[in-house]
């Protein structure tokens, strides 16, 4: 006789609270109650996003699910409040560590990785209200990603608040992914695939990203040596494999949701990014 299927949220919940474990201290401070450790605490809240729920009914689902509650060792199921200042306590630092940890994991290495953002919206208001009362939303939250075409995991993220150009984010996005990317004696192998956004003025040969034609033309050699070089990508198929990235936003975005709901700004940026990571636990 088979053994039973193990839930996907039970699967979840296991790997969220083996990163945190490893990413964060048992406690916040040496004085706090010690109710809870903080990686209990910090899965649960990755949970919540992976569930795409508020932290009251969090705490609802908490105590209707054993089996998670048993995965992640909770001595009793904490306060909706307990959970909601656990989140203002985490760092994007201790993000960062968690998704290093999931890729070492998986030992990535991209020979192709694909970048680009996508839009959220700043709240739970639907399109329906907003074109009734005419209030629509003129600002909105970006996260730019770098995902490797390959494994489909998120190698490098960004946030940030729209409209605005995705520029700011290509440096940091191909400093965050590098170490995921192919080298051959300490010189980068790996290509960055991205849309006309990500146009900048000084890219590397092995980026392969459209120039902006403006006013219809290409002057400078470069920008046209890079048209043809974008050209060229798409006849072999190679510079359709930036699709991948516009899968992996789709994914979040359905799975997570496209709201954030969070209205500090700090911690609104922060979303984006925690999104990001319970697509790599999900993956």
């Amino acid at each position: 006789m088979s053994e039973p299927r193990e839930s996907r949220y039970v699967t979840a919940a296991k790997i969220a609270y083996r990163q945190t474990k490893q990413a964060l201290p048992k406690y916040s401070h040496e004085k706090s109650p010690h109710h809870f450790e903080l990686p209990q605490l910090a899965a649960c809240v990755l949970m919540m996003f992976y569930l795409d729920i508020s932290y009251r009914d969090m705490e609802e689902w908490l105590l209707a699910t054993d089996k998670v509650c048993q995965a992640l060792a909770l001595p009793r199921v904490p306060d909706h409040t307990t959970l909601q200042r656990t989140y203002k306590k985490l760092r994007n630092l201790d993000f960062e560590k968690m998704k290093n940890q999931i890729l070492e994991e998986e030992n990535i290495e991209e020979e192709v990785i694909a970048s680009d953002s996508t839009g959220f919206s700043p709240g739970q208001a639907s399109l329906y209200y907003q074109t009734r009362s005419g209030r629509t939303y003129e600002h909105w939250l970006k996260g730019a990603y770098a995902v490797g075409t390959s494994s489909q995991y998120i190698l490098a993220w960004q946030s940030g608040f729209g409209p605005s150009n995705d520029v700011a984010h290509l440096k940091p996005l191909k400093r965050g992914c590098a170490r995921y990317g192919t080298q051959e004696k300490r010189r980068r192998t790996w290509m960055m695939l991205a849309d006309a956004g990500f146009d900048a003025q000084e890219l590397h040969p092995l980026d392969i990203i459209p120039p902006i034609r403006r006013g219809g033309k290409l002057i400078d050699p470069e920008r046209k040596a890079r048209a043809d070089l974008v050209a060229a990508a798409r006849l072999d198929g190679l510079y359709g494999q930036r699709w991948k990235t516009e899968t992996v936003n789709s994914v979040i975005k359905r799975k997570f949701g496209d709201t954030i709901r969070s209205r500090s700004p700090r911690l609104q940026l922060r979303e984006p990014i925690i999104k990001a990571l319970v697509y790599n636990i999900h993956r």
